[in-house]
């Protein structure tokens, strides 16, 4: 039995298609039942003095989530029959979020952690511009269960997306967008020709400096989880983040973060057909 996690800011209804694409496969799973509203909960880090000094513990700040995990695993173990015990499949910041509830529930129930694109590592400190997002959550996470702390009782499988690199702002020419007035130019087949020319190499640069763009702002993304900009990521979360040293980590290439803004087919997240099958058999 396996029951799966959100990452933060989404709901259980976002995950119906992968709940129904295992299923299909024969894989029995349940998913936490969280609200995207819950998640304001922890916004009571900052009425605690410990969250500006990013020195956060997870409890009591994390026990609405961590109720939500021991309720969803109770009722996996009992349509499994109650001696089962179950696997936890992460999505994003459900993975760190199942380390923790490890960390101060025990393992007794769980077997496996397999997460999807799960930031697993603090940030570097020192870094200017650079924040810790989890308040030091994830520092306090591990130091006190660094890599994968239980294992072999628990097996944990990382996966992690290669969609796209990002860029540093300041690392790369931002091509010039032309504003020449190429729109008169009609007289003849010639100027037409002309005009069409240069209407492509516009077009080109105008791609090439959206494309730029883009990958700065993802690099900024990166950035802020890592410490570095120009590496590669799913968009969202840095391939390096989220490994884990002593787990089975496996990069998928082409795959981005999450469903939410994923467009098929030129952006499967880690739950799309054709992805799906790349790391499903180990849940098998």
């Amino acid at each position: 039995m396996h029951v799966l996690l959100q990452g933060l800011g989404n709901n259980s209804n976002d995950y119906v298609e992968l709940i129904s694409s295992l299923k299909k496969r024969g894989l029995e799973a349940t998913v936490a039942e969280v609200s995207r509203p819950d998640w304001l909960q922890n916004a009571n880090c900052f009425l605690d003095k410990r969250c500006w000094s990013r020195k956060i513990s997870p409890r009591p700040l994390l026990d609405w989530y961590f109720e939500r995990m021991q309720k969803s695993i109770i009722s996996a173990k009992l349509a499994a029959g109650g001696d089962t015990k179950v696997s936890l499949l992460a999505h994003s910041a459900g993975g760190w979020l199942a380390r923790m509830y490890m960390l101060e529930y025990g393992i007794d129930d769980i077997s496996m952690l397999l997460s999807l694109g799960t930031p697993h590592l603090p940030p570097p400190k020192g870094v200017p511009g650079v924040v810790d997002q989890t308040r030091g959550l994830l520092d306090y996470l591990n130091k006190a269960c660094p890599g994968n702390c239980f294992a072999p009782d628990v097996k944990y499988i990382c996966i992690a997306g290669r969609f796209l690199k990002g860029e540093r702002i300041f690392s790369s020419e931002v091509p010039a967008i032309a504003t020449t007035g190429v729109g008169t130019i009609v007289a003849t087949s010639k100027h037409r020709i002309r005009a069409a020319a240069k209407l492509r190499r516009l077009d080109g640069r105008t791609k090439q400096w959206v494309a730029t763009l883009q990958a700065c702002l993802v690099g900024q993304s990166y950035k802020q989880v890592c410490g570095q900009a120009d590496v590669w990521g799913d968009g969202v979360v840095p391939e390096i983040s989220a490994h884990l040293h002593g787990a089975r980590n496996i990069t998928l290439n082409g795959v981005y973060h999450s469903m939410l803004g994923a467009r098929h087919p030129d952006r499967p997240w880690y739950g799309s057909p054709g992805v799906l099958e790349q790391w499903v058999h180990f849940l098998e």
